[in-house]
């Protein structure tokens, strides 16, 4: 069932269009990886009870292959039926460039990797809302694509497949020959559309660098909140905090999933009636491609962050800093989309223990991040600074993103 949510202003006045269902995505214990965390934890010295937990964003929607990106489109969907939509005139899509408010948009254009899983439920958006869509796929983005063995049913199959059934226009693009850059073939493809009477409106890779792609998590910390009372259970009386998921792991890519879960929880925490005592919890991005390094992506965050926290009620300056943006870069492995070895164990070991289907690209490496976290001595080095007597319960969440459409691809899995 879905969970009350009590969202302050002026979060609660912005403007949006549900596409999930009328109950939350699932959040489940995953009982046998638990057990292999807390086997693992008890052989250090502390007495440590990890739980272990997966919120399933891949079931949030009856449209077609649910995950993330749905709860961003939420709040563009109304940029994009407005008269006069302040975005999505084109690549500069995170400037205030509105569109044209003579004419309704008539198509969506978005971009991604070959299995992109972004792409695929921006297609979805469009043919709910009665519009065309352009999918712009990129062979040079990542290493799926030159990894494959084989490369033919990669660049037909997959998350390819269901967007072209979608009924998207998908267009494939070699990587662009300097001086021409992505962004070029972005802004031809535009004109190329206006001059041809349809009204595009651009939506970001990813929609992180669109203005509005933040605030979809920034509600979903909302709804983590409150679910924590029915799955975690009320504390006993007599002073006990209720129980909450110390560290929640999640896939950064674009990076406003992350950025939106941090201001989101910033403003949740702030309204709840009593402070907490106990050490703050930590969201925590997992890295899935090392093409830019880590400070990179910290500034990024950082930056999504505070534009969500702004629009939602917080000082974004005073009340978001470096200091909540947690990245861990060492399970990205050689490229994006590219498995190693010890990714495509983890990614096994999930399905075979807990019937759970991770995606080549995301997921299968936030897992395997969790479970270093869960079964090493990170959590119980945490823990001893300061030193806590006595038994020690620690709830671990796992956002399931989706992308288990793009498994067909992967000939090797």
């Amino acid at each position: 069932m879905s969970p009350r949510l009590t969202i302050p202003d002026p979060f609660a006045s912005i403007p949006r269009v549900n596409l999930l269902y009328p109950f939350s995505s699932p959040i489940h214990p995953l009982q046998n990886l638990s057990k292999l965390a807390t086997g693992s934890a008890a052989k250090g010295k502390g007495n440590v009870r990890v739980s272990l937990y997966s919120k399933r964003e891949d079931h949030s929607s009856p449209l077609a292959c649910a995950g993330n990106k749905y709860r961003k489109l939420e709040y563009i969907i109304p940029d994009i039926l407005s008269s006069s939509p302040r975005f999505g005139a084109g690549v500069a899509a995170d400037s205030p460039v509105p569109l044209d408010g003579r004419k309704k948009v008539t198509t969506l254009v978005t971009e991604g990797a070959i299995q992109s899983n972004h792409t695929v439920q921006v297609a979805s958006v469009a043919s709910k809302l009665g519009l065309e869509s352009v999918v712009l796929l990129h062979k040079g983005t990542g290493g799926g694509l030159s990894s494959a063995q084989d490369k033919d049913a990669f660049l037909r199959t997959g998350n390819v497949q269901v967007v072209k059934l979608l009924g998207a226009d998908v267009r494939m693009f070699e990587k662009p020959v300097a001086p021409k850059t992505q962004d070029d073939l972005v802004e031809e493809v535009l004109e190329d559309l206006r001059a041809s009477g349809k009204v595009p409106y651009w939506i970001p890779s990813g929609a992180s660098l669109h203005p509005l792609g933040g605030l979809g998590y920034a509600r979903c910390a909302f709804e983590i909140a409150e679910q924590e009372r029915e799955v975690l259970g009320h504390p006993g009386g007599n002073g006990i905090e209720q129980p909450r998921f110390d560290y929640i792991f999640v896939a950064c890519g674009s990076g406003s999933t992350l950025g939106g879960l941090i201001a989101g929880f910033k403003l949740a925490e702030r309204s709840q009636s009593q402070q907490r005592t106990r050490r703050p919890r930590k969201v925590i991005g997992i890295l899935t491609s090392p093409t830019m390094r880590k400070p990179y992506h910290e500034e990024r965050i950082l930056r999504f962050a505070r534009r969500a926290g702004e629009m939602i009620g917080l000082d974004p300056q005073a009340d978001i800093t470096m200091d909540d943006v947690i990245l861990d870069d060492r399970f990205a492995g050689e490229r994006y989309g590219v498995l190693d070895a010890r990714t495509k164990e983890t990614l096994s070991l999930v399905a075979e223990k807990e019937e759970v289907m991770l995606d080549p690209v995301y997921t299968a490496k936030v897992a395997r991040g969790m479970m270093h976290w869960a079964t090493g001595d990170e959590i119980e080095k945490e823990l001893a600074n300061p030193p806590t007597n006595g038994d020690q319960q620690v709830n671990v969440l796992f956002i399931h993103t989706g992308g288990q459409s793009a498994l067909g691809a992967y000939a090797d899995i």
